[in-house]
């Protein structure tokens, strides 16, 4: 259902370098989160990167990031912690729990470096193995951010090895059964330890909610599309050329519905 307030939305999509795309489908999912706002008769602002955050949160309800390689630096995260603080709500998608990766030394491998980003957002991006068909499961149905969703579903995503860093107050939304990291010898990013698997062995959190002061963050791992355009690799069997398959999912969809709807309040 549609609704009639004239809240404001700030959009967050894009790549590192600036104006690269970082392996995704930038646009498809800016048009997609775009289509969403207008759907629900939201106003938006769009944005690439952080730059000027501070320029574009106030009088902003929710702000919503499908990033590939930008995060916030220190001083830009003190200004999103203390919009938080004051009820800003913050939908961050996918990649948006990645960042800067250094290289290894004597080494073409990277390893992923957490920041105060990762501290507010509640979520560090270690690695992933490979796309595949995963079950993802609904934790609480009866959940404003889960209404009306099957308690699991199918999707063709990434699945993303998430070290969750509050996990005294952050509730979980989503979660799937990927078993330990079976990625081929050599590739992924390197880590030290696996601690995005659950102390079961073989649960990974994909989805979760968190209040921060008066307003609040909620992080879903699922969403990644790529196109030819922005792929250096050959298609295969089991990485098509094109690959939308969560975005064209009911439940994703309804999902991203609702946490818009969470975050206009």
């Amino acid at each position: 259902m549609s609704t009639t307030m004239t809240s404001r939305v700030h959009v967050v999509a894009g790549g590192f370098p600036p104006g690269a795309l970082g392996g995704h489908d930038i646009d498809y999912a800016r048009f997609k989160l775009l289509e969403l706002l207008v759907e629900q008769g939201l106003r938006a602002t769009v944005g690439n990167d952080f730059t000027d955050i501070g320029r574009w949160l106030p009088g902003t309800q929710l702000m919503i990031t499908y990033l590939a390689g930008p995060y916030l630096d220190d001083e830009q995260n003190q200004v999103v912690l203390q919009w938080l603080d004051e009820g800003g709500h913050w939908l961050a998608l996918h990649g948006s729990s990645g960042g800067k990766a250094a290289r290894v030394a004597d080494s073409n491998r990277r390893r992923m470096v957490k920041s105060s980003h990762h501290d507010t957002l509640g979520g560090f991006f270690l690695s992933h193995p490979p796309i595949r068909k995963m079950r993802v499961d609904v934790v609480d149905t009866s959940h404003p951010l889960t209404k009306g969703l099957p308690e699991s579903f199918e999707v063709i995503d990434e699945p993303y090895m998430i070290e969750i860093q509050h996990p005294a107050d952050t509730q979980l939304l989503l979660t799937a059964e990927l078993g330990p990291d079976d990625s081929a010898p050599g590739t992924g990013f390197v880590y030290d330890e696996d601690t995005a698997l659950l102390p079961d062995g073989k649960t990974r959190v994909l989805g979760y909610t968190r209040k921060v002061g008066k307003g609040g963050v909620t992080y879903i791992a699922l969403g990644h599309c790529h196109s030819p355009a922005n792929q250096n690799r050959p298609a295969t069997s089991e990485r098509p050329a094109v690959l939308r398959n969560t975005w064209e999912s009911d439940a994703y969809m309804q999902l991203l519905r609702n946490a818009i709807e969470w975050g206009v309040g």
